[in-house]
């Protein structure tokens, strides 16, 4: 079996776009992956067609030989574009060997750990009253954790830390007494906080009213986030920008944070996230992993969640409070995972148990999008 071709589709679907790629082989059998890097999608797609330019010809049942290829067979190696592209071709290659195989792609990366996924949801009304009725409807439909909203995650074009935090903290206390002490509950502040800003936070709050901050602040200085550890007792997800397994290097080896934010379609691919997994096993940190995109991510992430022994929670963005999204759109993926309550079932299909309507795939139209570019007040730039 070789690989023939290597497809791009760049498509608006729901609130955002998505870039879905398709391997194809000359027996017939293809793989669909999916890049997770939104907003700079056409850069990803001249990533993955420079890779298509060595990898027709070659076996696609030759997972691992190929993302090291893919990795050193340049001097300027990783980075998020390049990964990006190395995702969505590696989720597709592992798509084709398990149609190959007739086996589901978990079987590939170990057999089952669980037979089912648990997830978290996500709140979409700003923090206040309506934000607590959005969790308190989440816990009667069966979640038993969730990511509470945060003040001003909605701005356009003016972010100011300090006037978002107190009111965030507030409304975490408040949820916290009206929901009880099982649920397990968390906000992501989307890395927009100083170190000050973020300890500050976490100190307006009694000990035990969070069970996880996430991405509080950027992730390229490690010892920032030691910093914040000093000043808190609330455990850390991070990592869903991370592009390598070297990127979490320093933050399991020295014990930083306790949850992997791992997207399998930034990280690398499954290839790179079951090594990542791994290691995250040995120092005691759960994968929680990052799922925002397409139904492509979603259940190529659900047989790396089945695979994997230290798993906690599958973000998903398709609970009842936020159906606006349109991420799942049923038209174009007829097959899909779909939620059973607050759970997802496993794939049991041959490779990852997906369908997409390719022939309205490619009638969808792309639309260029941009992210935020806030300020703060007094016009400098801020973080998105």
């Amino acid at each position: 079996m070789k690989i023939t071709a290597i497809r791009t589709y760049a498509a608006r679907v729901g609130i955002r776009n998505q870039l879905l790629v398709k391997v194809e082989t000359d027996n017939g059998i293809y793989g669909w992956g999916e890049s997770g890097l939104s907003g700079r999608e056409m850069a990803v797609i001249g990533a993955i067609e420079h890779y298509a330019g060595f990898l027709v010809g070659r076996d696609p049942m030759a997972i691992s030989a190929l993302w090291q290829e893919m990795y050193r067979s340049q001097y300027f190696e990783g980075g998020r574009v390049l990964q990006a592209a190395v995702s969505a071709i590696d989720i597709a290659l592992y798509d084709i060997k398990g149609k190959a195989l007739g086996v589901p792609v978990y079987e590939l990366l170990g057999g089952k750990n669980r037979n089912f996924i648990p997830t978290f949801a996500t709140t979409s009304a700003a923090p206040g009253p309506e934000m607590i009725e959005q969790a308190k409807a989440l816990m009667e439909a069966g979640w038993k954790a969730m990511r509470l909203s945060v003040s001003g995650h909605e701005e356009k074009e003016v972010y100011e830390p300090r006037e978002h935090i107190a009111e965030t903290a507030r409304w975490c206390v408040e949820a916290r007494k009206a929901l009880g002490d099982t649920i397990v509950l968390g906000v992501d502040f989307h890395h927009r906080l100083s170190v000050a800003e973020a300890a500050s936070f976490c100190q307006k709050m009694p000990s035990g009213t969070l069970d996880f901050i996430e991405e509080p602040i950027r992730d390229e200085t490690p010892e920032a986030y030691e910093s914040i550890r000093r000043m808190t007792d609330i455990p850390f997800a991070i990592g869903e920008e991370f592009a390598s397994k070297w990127q979490f290097l320093p933050y399991i080896e020295r014990d930083i944070h306790q949850f992997n934010r791992l997207d399998v379609c930034n990280v690398g691919g499954l290839t790179e996230a079951m090594k990542v997994a791994g290691w995250s096993e040995a120092h005691y940190v759960d994968m929680m992993p990052h799922n925002p995109l397409g139904p492509v991510c979603t259940a190529a992430t659900l047989h790396f969640s089945a695979a994997v022994a230290n798993f906690s929670w599958l973000e998903t963005r398709s609970s009842p409070v936020e159906t606006h999204l349109g991420f799942d759109d049923a038209t174009l993926f007829p097959v899909r995972p779909v939620l059973e309550g607050a759970v997802y079932r496993i794939p049991e299909g041959p490779g990852l148990g997906i369908e997409v309507n390719e022939a309205l795939l490619q009638e969808a139209v792309y639309q260029p999008w941009e992210a935020p570019h806030l300020k703060r007040r007094d016009g400098s730039v801020t973080n998105w």
